[in-house]
């Protein structure tokens, strides 16, 4: 006798459970990709965030702050509404805020993609007027964006009550073209701001951010559009319906990754490593432009005589004056005068003809001292702030010279008395003279008083002041303070 084992009943089981999980959601390759857009948005939250934990970088005010972090949360949105709308979760939709209207059209354009890329645009839009136009954007950035946005919140609004999904959270056919047109809009106007400043030669890789931007942005379009042909078309091959939304939700993690940048809001954070046990390499915005000694002393710089009779302007031009007064006025709150007036010197260092290297420096200086409610706002008159504002030339030399006049009266007539009473002059007349006597030695002799190189004559001494180079010479203001006839204007 014969026993029959029935194994036929496998086959329609297995396919009746991908049917189901293709169309209630739940499949192993759902929970996979629901695990990398989770494993993107942590990387995302640690690219943004870990340059200030890591270096305590004092958080920036205005744009500068909000465009990257309003990325981050747009990034969020997007993938959760992929999630939620293409059913990759196995729940019922019971209340309103679970239903296709809330998460395909609200989330997935308003406060997703359509907020990406005009945040982006917002970005292209304000290094277009900073470096070509070499101004300030005439309108700022939170009136902006919201303007930008607008049509995409009419768009979600005419979409709601027009109802043109069906039960899967898909758009109708005839609507298909015009949602991709009204995409594509804005990825092109991304590439006319980034087709404007494509000479420029950026020093923090902004062009290059925007180009990745729009590539990202346009294969987004393309896989979306794929995925929804795939699913429509094809709606009947459940195991495509679960390739195809699996890679919709695996590319949009990659996208908002690669999407996001801080390099044109934040260029000095853009450059900094995430390793904590790695020395901040750029530590001033002097430095990371290449400004010669700049944040320096020269190993020889001669000692100059400081006397309070001597114009408290021309005293400010020797280094080492400038950064015992600064730690004086430190030490009362008021070190911010000292600051700007130490950042326009580095900016008179770079040559007129080198207008992208000003513009950096001095869009730096505005947005650290001079914008309203800066880090570091300086005390100067309305009519002076409005004037640096709304200048139209930001790599004009005498940009910062009013601004700077008023604050050198406000130090003289606040700061200069307590100075020279203070343990700070002390220190710094004693430092002075010892100073001074060295370089009379040294000037008598001939000879350097290493230590180690104690019978090497000053002119075979590599490190003697003569074999610096006459480039170097050039910037080396502060240690002639009587010669430097350029500074002397502020």
């Amino acid at each position: 006798m014969r026993i029959y084992i029935p194994v036929y009943w496998a086959y329609p089981r297995v396919e009746t459970v991908m049917a189901s999980c293709a169309v209630e959601g739940g499949c192993p390759t759902d929970y996979i990709a629901i695990s990398i857009s989770l494993i993107s948005l942590i990387l995302l939250l640690t690219r943004s965030t870990l340059p200030c934990l890591i270096h305590k970088v004092s958080r920036p005010k205005g744009s500068s702050f909000w465009l990257p972090a309003i990325q981050v949360f747009a990034s969020f949105n997007l993938l959760l509404s992929i999630v939620m709308s293409v059913n990759f979760l196995k729940f019922r939709k019971r209340h309103w805020w679970q239903s296709c209207y809330t998460w395909a059209v609200w989330f997935e354009g308003p406060l997703g993609f359509g907020l990406l890329l005009s945040c982006r645009i917002v970005q292209a839009s304000q290094l277009y007027y900073i470096f070509a136009r070499r101004r300030l954007p005439p309108i700022r950035s939170y009136i902006f964006l919201p303007s930008i946005l607008f049509p995409w919140i009419a768009g979600a609004a005419f979409l709601h009550m027009k109802k043109p999904l069906n039960h899967r959270c898909h758009l109708r056919v005839q609507w298909t073209i015009p949602v991709v047109c009204f995409h594509a809009l804005y990825v092109a106007a991304l590439v006319g701001f980034t087709g404007a400043i494509r000479h420029i030669e950026f020093r923090f890789h902004e062009l290059r951010d925007l180009w990745r931007g729009i590539f990202v942005s346009t294969s987004s379009i393309g896989i979306w559009v794929i995925a929804y042909l795939l699913n429509e078309i094809h709606d009947d091959i459940d195991w495509l319906q679960v390739a195809s939304r699996f890679l919709l939700l695996t590319m949009a993690s990659v996208f908002v990754l690669a999407f996001f940048s801080i390099s044109s809001s934040q260029p000095l954070l853009s450059q900094m490593s995430l390793r904590k046990n790695e020395v901040q390499e750029v530590p001033t915005m002097g430095q990371a432009l290449g400004i010669p000694d700049s944040g320096l002393l020269l190993l020889r710089e001669s000692a100059a005589v400081v006397d309070p009779i001597v114009p408290f302007d021309k005293l400010l031009l020797n280094k080492r004056f400038r950064q015992s007064f600064t730690a004086f006025a430190d030490s009362c709150l008021a070190g911010e005068s000292l600051h700007f007036y130490d950042e326009v010197h580095e900016l008179n260092k770079i040559p007129a003809e080198d207008t992208i290297r000003r513009i950096y420096m001095a869009r730096h200086i505005i947005e650290k001292y001079i914008v309203p409610g800066a880090v570091m706002e300086v005390n100067i008159s309305y009519r002076t702030r409005q004037e640096i504002l709304t200048t139209p030339d930001l790599a004009h030399p005498d940009l910062f010279r009013n601004a700077l006049n008023e604050l050198v009266q406000l130090i003289k007539m606040n700061l200069a008395n307590d100075y020279w009473s203070s343990t700070f002059f002390l220190k710094f007349k004693e430092d002075a003279s010892i100073r001074a006597a060295e370089h009379e030695l040294d000037h008598v002799t001939g000879w350097t008083h290493s230590p180690r190189l104690s019978s090497v004559h000053a002119s075979d001494d590599p490190f003697h002041q003569e074999h610096l180079p006459k480039d170097f010479s050039h910037y080396s203001d502060d240690s002639h303070p009587q010669g430097n006839e350029d500074l002397q204007q502020f």
